[in-house]
């Protein structure tokens, strides 16, 4: 038996199996070369059930082949033999991939999509999602007029407005910003996007106007579109919510100030040796979480989130949903080093025993390149380990004891080590932090360069002046993340990203000394849900630094 027909065979064994999911996916792992080619094989065949049993496995599997995969889509797109909603999946899978299509192929598509109707994007009813996004995608500006005259069509509007976002089509930011006062709802988020996207300075005073007049509920979109497109972040007050948020929104754009200013550390209190607070107001947010461009084909305009260098992302920390699990993939490393950011700071960071106004005051420099915001720093001595094994990280350990927790009915149970892994080795708490309200407060602490770089002797060098009695201190930006998996797991996690002193930690972590590390936390929506300052709180009694700390306490 050739190769190509070994290769069709474990295709076909893997779609039959009790689990196609799970063969599937052993399946790509151990990748056989020629695997895309079987696949499209077995679409156009229509034997044993052919592509109408096996439809949503092929579709799945183009998906997540990468380019040979990209090849594939494409020929069978061009197939005028598919009956429709085949051709739906194929077109929905080239968008999932943001694949960039030939325009006459999608208008070929558009003059056959039952959903318009037989004629196109200008058809009586409006034309089917997938075709608005493989728009937008297209890189083609001939779509635009029919995409605007989609801005009045409820069942697509939000969508024909970020493919004219991603199109770049500038001559209708006026049409969107405009729009917004006629939108609600996740359509409203859309237009706002839209906005984002276009990068145009001429939808500004549209959302200055519509600032004053929107609803409560529609306020951060708004705030939101205006950061990114004037670079002006104004400090709004602590833990905002509701009515008192969108009248600090408003208040700060009120005089139409739109100029970025000079960055501001404020409000600096030291309450103690190991705890300290300070506002970033107008930071140059070149470390911070921020939402993703929108993914094509998702009803979810903001969704997804990065931790980002310098609008670079680094790790994606995924949504916001507090009933959705956290996860954190590592998506690419900063151009440069993320800890030349803290250089400033080192000359006390070589044995930093207390937190005082002078240290602080001396570091503002480095604090105002944070994103604007409330923070917390807390001098904590952390017991870290070092972990490499998907198994062994509490990003799956968290997992394996909620399936035993729900024993029979676990949705989890067939999960893997490596379907949970960031995606690189990191450093984590030996234990869940004790004393919690949350039964399990786990930590993870992930690096901003590659751990392969780390100089074997900086390491020994800190590990010897550990064991001496110094106690070195990485400095950490980090967030609280509460989340109530699926409304019924509750968890919480102390997340971090190292800006400096990996050699540091993993000193510590070979010493087996607990860590000390410098946590800079924001407080007000930075990175993760409600919670933040109880969890801090925990943490802070957990691990804070004793050192300053008369006898006898």
């Amino acid at each position: 038996m050739g190769d190509h027909d070994t290769v069709r065979v474990r295709l076909h064994a893997a779609l039959c199996a009790d689990d196609p999911w799970t063969a599937l996916y052993a399946l790509n792992t151990d990748r056989p070369g020629g695997l895309a080619e079987a696949v499209e094989e077995l679409y156009r065949a229509d034997t044993d059930g052919g592509r109408a049993a096996f439809r949503p496995y092929l579709t799945w599997l183009l998906r997540i082949l990468g380019g040979t995969g990209d090849e594939v889509l494409l020929r069978l797109l061009a197939e005028p033999a598919f009956a429709a909603d085949e051709r739906r999946d194929l077109l929905r899978t080239a968008v999932a991939r943001e694949l960039r299509l030939p325009a006459e192929l999608l208008r070929t598509y558009g003059e056959t999509d039952p959903a318009s109707g037989g004629s196109g994007i200008r058809a009586d009813g409006p034309p089917a999602p997938e075709l608005v996004d493989a728009m937008g995608l297209s890189g083609d500006p001939s779509f635009a007029p029919g995409l605007g005259a989609l801005l009045e069509e409820p069942a697509v509007r939000g969508r024909a407005a970020l493919a004219l976002g991603r199109l770049g089509a500038r001559e209708w930011t006026a049409p969107i910003a405009g729009g917004l006062s006629e939108v609600t709802g996740l359509d409203h988020v859309a237009f706002a996007v839209a906005l984002e996207l276009m990068d145009d300075p001429a939808a500004v005073p549209y959302l200055l106007r519509w600032l004053a007049e929107s609803g409560e509920e529609r306020v951060y979109d708004v705030h939101h579109a205006l950061v990114r497109l004037t670079g002006r972040d104004p400090l709004l007050p602590e833990r905002a919510r509701g009515a008192a948020y969108a009248a600090a929104v408003r208040a700060a754009w009120a005089d139409g100030r739109t100029g970025r200013e000079p960055v501001v550390v404020r409000d600096l209190v030291v309450e103690s040796g190991a705890r300290a607070r300070f506002s970033v107001d107008g930071g140059a947010g070149r470390i911070r979480v921020a939402y993703d461009p929108p993914s094509p084909g998702s009803s979810w305009p903001r969704w997804d989130r990065s931790l980002t260098f310098d609008g670079k992302p680094l790790y994606r920390v995924g949504s916001s949903c507090d009933t959705c699990e956290l996860g954190l993939t590592l998506l690419g490393w900063p151009d440069g080093e993320a800890t030349r950011l803290a250089a400033g700071m080192r000359g006390r960071l070589a044995d930093l025993d207390r937190l005082d106004t002078a240290l602080l005051a001396e570091w503002t420099p480095v604090l105002g390149e944070l994103e604007t915001g409330h923070y917390r720093a807390l001098l904590l001595d952390l017991p870290l380990e070092r972990v490499s094994e998907p198994a062994r990280s509490w990003w799956y350990r968290r997992v394996a004891a909620r399936a035993e927790e729900d024993g029979d009915d676990s949705e989890y149970a067939e999960d893997r080590p490596e379907d949970h892994w960031p995606g690189v080795p990191h450093f984590q708490l030996t234990a869940p932090v004790p004393g919690g309200r949350v039964p399990f407060t786990y930590g993870a602490l992930l690096p901003s360069q590659p751990p392969q770089a780390l100089d074997p002797a900086a390491v020994t060098r800190h590990t010897a002046a550990i064991e001496a009695g110094k106690r070195p201190a990485a400095v950490v930006l980090g967030w609280i993340d509460d989340r109530y998996v699926e409304a019924r797991h509750e968890e919480r996690w102390l997340v971090g990203a190292v800006l400096d002193g990996h050699h540091r930690l993993a000193a510590y972590a070979a010493a087996g000394v607990p860590a000390r590390v410098l946590l800079l936390a924001r407080v007000d929506g930075g990175g993760g849900a409600d919670g933040g300052l109880e969890g801090l709180a925990e943490v802070g009694a957990a691990y804070g630094s004793r050192r300053d700390r008369p006898h006898g306490r």
